[in-house]
């Protein structure tokens, strides 16, 4: 092995927006590297079974897609060059929300792109295949992992292959980011250990979503809208993006009785009740192209694997495994993107220790709790504004509500204060950047005002 290798062979499992990612990083420090992935995988950006929310609004946050720029430099232009639209933050998404229709729309700096969950992922896939030993391994399920016979290291995995054959894949580290995580929490149970403790919150969301054709002779001042709702008296909200080949995609959502129908008529009418006019009449005209399709989501999940010890040598959760994030704010691709820049900074460090895996979980555990921490509670905030949402409310929610609408004003008239916020909500700077005691005194001054 060259100096900077830790193993011959690495094993990660799912070929999605977690695990190809993760397989770029591990191309550096291992011989091989081998994706196992259950679905048949598509030749173009097409959708695939395995990721049934594909076919709905996907958003990749900017500290995602900066990630995925750092592990793949061509990531951008090979966005652009698939078709994916680029968008001014700030200014070419008409933000609605209660008291701002619209909240000001401004150039704020940089650009972000809107396209296909399949197009991210196709692009991501084409990266990947540009390493010559990272080995992609379609319609291969994995079973099982294996652990050593003290329970104390994985050493492989058992997979059923295309034929239905099953095989027994040896390995250094196995990366579990197969989304649900059974994978996991099989080998700790295997072993006697018990399973991390989970943070839940219950948020029963429902959402449907078409593809409309944008009119030709469309005259807005915007490229895509999203209307938030107004809580705590509606859960409805929509959010439309532009797509590839010059569409649109319309995600309408709900939560508990008050879910979207897919019919056309009844997705219109659905539409037309959301809290202003703006995107029924984008679209009410426009050519639907396919069938809405639905989706649920119960609830958000945060598996605390970094309270397990000792956790097994040789694997580590990724993604969803660790956190299922609920996806009407679109946080899971982009934390998955920075968990997977995460590990290559520990990997860095690691090989060189004598032993470069035996402290490789701790880090990563205390590293991927602090990525997840921001999003989660940005997201718990807005879901436990409506009363329905389950789950144990923070003690100071109504100082969080507090906050955030002080702020939220306070960006609305100073383009400085609205960029930070913006930053802090698509993951380029941490929260700490809010406690400026400056900006904290401003935004006292406007809550005292409320």
């Amino acid at each position: 092995m060259t100096s900077n290798q830790i193993g011959r062979q690495a094993v990660v499992v799912g070929a999605g927006m977690a695990g190809l990612p993760v397989a770029r990083v591990l191309a550096d420090y291992f011989e091989q590297v081998a994706v196992l992935e259950r679905d048949i995988l598509p030749g173009d950006a097409y959708h695939r079974s395995g990721t049934p929310q594909s076919k709905h609004v996907h958003g990749l946050l900017s500290g995602g897609q900066r990630a995925l720029s750092d592990l793949f430099p061509d990531f951008e232009q090979d966005l652009v060059r698939a078709g994916a639209v680029p968008l001014r933050v700030g200014l070419d998404l008409r933000a609605e929300m209660p008291g701002y229709d619209p909240f000001p729309q401004r150039d704020l700096g940089w650009t972000v792109y809107s396209m296909s969950r399949p197009l991210i992922e196709f692009a991501a896939r084409q990266a990947v295949a540009q390493y010559g030993n990272i080995t992609l391994y379609p319609r291969c399920r994995a079973r099982s992992f294996e652990a050593s016979p003290d329970g104390m290291a994985v050493t492989a995995v058992r997979f059923e292959n295309g034929n239905g054959s099953i095989e027994r894949l040896g390995a250094d580290l196995c990366i579990d980011a197969s989304g649900r995580g059974n994978l996991c929490l099989g080998l700790l149970q295997s072993i006697g250990q018990a399973p991390p403790a989970e943070t839940v919150i219950g948020v029963d969301i429902g959402y449907a979503t078409a593809i409309f054709a944008i009119p030709q002779d469309l005259s807005v001042d915007w490229k895509g809208v999203r209307t938030f709702a107004h809580a705590p008296q509606s859960s409805r909200a929509g959010l439309m993006l532009p797509l590839e080949g010059n569409c649109w995609m319309l995600t309408l959502g709900g939560r508990c009785a008050d879910k979207p129908p897919g019919d056309r008529d009844g997705f219109l009418a659905y539409a037309q009740q959301l809290r202003t006019p703006t995107i029924y009449n984008a679209v009410r005209g426009a050519r639907q192209l396919g069938e809405a399709v639905r989706f649920g989501f119960p609830a958000s999940v945060w598996r605390h694997f970094e309270q397990v010890e000792p956790f097994p040598r040789g694997l580590l959760p990724i993604g969803d495994v660790l956190c299922r994030f609920n996806p009407i704010y679109g946080q899971g691709m982009s934390v998955a993107a920075q968990q997977a820049l995460l590990l290559q900074q520990l990997l860095r460090r690691q090989v060189q220790e004598p032993e470069p895996l035996a402290a490789l979980a701790p880090a990563f555990f205390a590293g991927a709790y602090g990525l997840i921490e921001t999003p989660w509670a940005q997201a718990a905030v807005a879901d436990f504004s409506f009363p329905e949402t389950k789950g144990e409310r923070p003690p100071d929610l109504a100082r969080s509500f507090e906050f955030r609408a002080a702020l939220t004003r306070l960006a609305a008239s100073d383009p400085d204060v609205h960029k930070l916020m913006v930053e802090v909500q698509l993951l380029v700077k941490p929260p700490s950047v809010l406690r400026d005691l400056d900006l904290l005194e401003r935004v006292r001054a406007i809550a005292s005002t409320v």
